[in-house]
């Protein structure tokens, strides 16, 4: 049997879009002669739709909606995700269609309640072995723990979270001798090294359960924070039957493979690994794929960047830039500009341009000014960038800002605030009555010039109907050193899901793998919020501790969940230059900046999950506004 997977890039309740990606999906696999198509987990709804799944009308819109692909499925058997709503709760099914009819609905045993999910606010779990009915306009199915039949193949479901669980609990365990195909309609999110765990899921699955694995993700940013990487897998008893692209900027990517059922194949002896995952590699994938979807999913023309020169904004800056690459290498220069929906009658020279024109990346600093000219001339539609300059900014910074504008097309602005940083400061002198001084007022004279910066370079943004970009990484949201309405005034704030080590790390690997010489500049720097005077010679990691350390206190403290005695007991265990007291004082300075920030983290802009895991409460890490800051536990140390 001819079987496939189709990797959809949906959006929570826009039926259009949603049931527009599954009309093609079909249409390509009846095409490809496929016989059985598994489609994404929820893609007739979106999986992000929240709170949506617990109405009564929502779900049944949603099967008043899959009549329509009824229609569609003549010839073929095709697995669509969707809610199902009986009186009080609703269920994660997949619905199984073939020649028009619809003749079951698989529901989901185990609902995913950690990290970014929290499926067990918005669904019942379905209890294993047994069924129920749906009933619409008088036609009847059943619903439940089910086994379907198809030219002779016999298969089951696991749905998503089913998988993830132990192998004596999960479906496949009860599925096992009674099923030739076990097929997994998914919504797994994007994380960097996500893939190699999720691959070897599927390899161990087939092989232990004496079975052909098919397993199909949703695509895409589909409703902001959560970027699924559209993985297709097929395994046979251990073996890699198929396995796709990840992270493709289509809308539909199909996938098939054929399948001899009547002929046993032999466990594999060992699974055969993957090649090592590049992270960074796969960290610009995610965050271009994410840019793409959510500038057009806005609809908005394009972005807005305070690009400072550091770190951060570069970051950003050359984000944008690798979204224009990367879009145009896969889609080609006019389905690009189509998909965006940014650029009207804009001409773009060449328009013969054929995807394998676009250089890879080490080609990058080698390739034709022809080419150049062209995605410089998509981004300086999509990109305008300012420098806003005190008298605590550096030549080292605006050189890093305008090179790096230059070189990717960006268009750049220059002006400068400290008039405005004046009049402010002179306005609450008056008040008070006495002169505000470095050695008095050293946060608030560092805060004004950051959110004096925000008014001039939003309106710029609402002038050109673009989003803003906000540059806040996640080392400064768990500790606060951001200025709140200052630099982390935006739209979108693509990197406040990664670490600054990382970021640094990256922009380094930016410089020589993807080819943009002018991130020499910053890489040459020390990270700096450049708004002390500039004899001071801030830094960031002068202002809180080595950003290598704090990543490893963060990750110790709320990804491994450890105490703060613990925490320094872990620390003390590990190879480290620093001595007890060094270490305690770090602890502590963490925790203490931690909990008074969090108000600060329930209001950043929102962020794109990148990492395993990220400190945004509303995806990932909730913490309360008020508390008792680890008094006590500080206090033990």
């Amino acid at each position: 049997m001819r079987i496939a997977g189709a990797a959809l890039n949906q959006i929570p309740i826009d039926w259009e879009n949603n049931l527009r990606n599954i009309q093609t999906a079909i249409e390509q696999a009846k095409a490809a002669g496929v016989e059985l198509l598994c489609l994404p987990e929820l893609c007739l709804t979106g999986y992000g739709c929240e709170d949506l799944f617990l109405s009564d009308w929502m779900p049944e819109a949603a099967l008043a909606h899959l009549q329509q692909v009824r229609a569609w499925t003549q010839g073929i058997c095709v697995v669509v995700g969707l809610p199902v709503r009986l009186p009080g709760r609703t269920y994660n099914t997949a619905a199984v269609l073939r020649d028009g009819q619809i003749l079951g609905f698989a529901a989901k045993q185990f609902l995913a309640n950690d990290g970014v999910h929290y499926e067990a606010r918005f669904f019942a779990p379905w209890v294993a072995g047994e069924t129920g009915t749906v009933s619409w306009a008088g036609e009847t199915w059943p619903l439940g723990d089910l086994i379907f039949e198809h030219q002779g193949v016999r298969f089951g479901f696991e749905i998503c979270e089913d998988a993830w669980r132990a192998d004596n609990v999960r479906p496949a365990c009860r599925l096992m001798g009674r099923v030739d195909l076990i097929v997994n309609p998914s919504a797994s999110h994007f994380a960097m090294s996500k893939t190699d765990v999720r691959y070897q899921l599927v390899m161990k699955a087939s092989r232990t359960f004496d079975c052909t694995y098919l397993y199909a993700n949703l695509l895409g940013n589909e409703a902001g924070r959560i970027i699924f990487d559209g993985e297709i897998l097929v395994a046979r008893n251990g073996h890699l039957l198929k396995r796709n692209q990840l992270l493709s900027f289509k809308e539909v990517d199909l996938e098939w493979v054929d399948v001899d059922f009547a002929t046993k194949l032999e466990p594999a002896a060992e699974i055969v690994p993957l090649p090592a995952p590049d992270e960074y590699k796969e960290l610009n994938q995610a965050m271009s794929l994410g840019l793409f979807d959510y500038l057009r999913k806005a609809r908005s023309r394009g972005f807005v960047l305070s690009l400072s020169g550091g770190a951060d904004s570069c970051f950003c800056a050359v984000g944008v830039a690798e979204m224009v690459r990367l879009g145009v290498a896969e889609l080609g220069l006019e389905e690009f500009k189509r998909r965006s929906g940014c650029f009207g009658e804009l001409k773009v020279k060449s328009e013969e341009l054929k995807v394998e024109d676009i250089p890879a990346p080490q080609e990058l600093l080698t390739f034709n000014t022809q080419l150049l000219t062209e995605n410089q001339e998509l981004v300086q539609q999509l990109l305008t960038c300012a420098y806003q300059g005190t008298v605590n900014s550096s030549d080292d910074t605006f050189n890093s800002a305008k090179e790096l504008a230059d070189s990717i097309g960006a268009r750049f602005h220059n002006w400068e605030i400290d008039e405005e940083v004046t009049g402010y400061v002179g306005k609450i002198q008056h008040a008070l009555g006495r002169e505000l001084s470095w050695q008095t007022d050293d946060l608030a004279l560092q805060n004004i010039q950051a959110r004096v910066r925000a008014p001039g370079i939003w309106m710029l943004a609402n002038v050109l109907n673009c989003l803003l970009i906000t540059t806040s990484n996640r080392s400064e949201a768990s500790v606060g050193y951001c200025t709140m309405d200052g630099d982390t005034a935006g739209s979108i704030s693509p990197i406040a899901g990664v670490d600054k080590d990382f970021v640094k790390k990256w922009l380094r690997w930016a410089e020589t793998e993807l080819g943009y010489p002018a991130l020499r500049h910053v890489n040459a720097l020390q990270p700096t919020a450049e708004l002390r005077p500039l004899a001071d010679k801030q830094t960031d990691e002068r202002d809180l501790m080595p950003y290598a350390l704090l990543n490893r206190i963060e990750r110790l403290a709320f990804y491994n969940r450890l105490s703060p005695r613990q925490v320094l007991a872990a620390l003390e265990g590990e190879e480290t230059s620093f001595d007890h007291e060094q270490l305690k004082a770090f602890v502590r300075r963490f925790y203490s900046l931690w909990s008074r920030n969090q108000w600060k983290r329930e209001r950043y802009a929102p962020s794109f999950h990148l990492d395993d895991y990220n400190v945004d409460p509303r995806s990932w890490l909730r913490f309360p506004i008020l508390s008792g800051g680890f008094s006590e536990e500080l206090a033990a140390l």
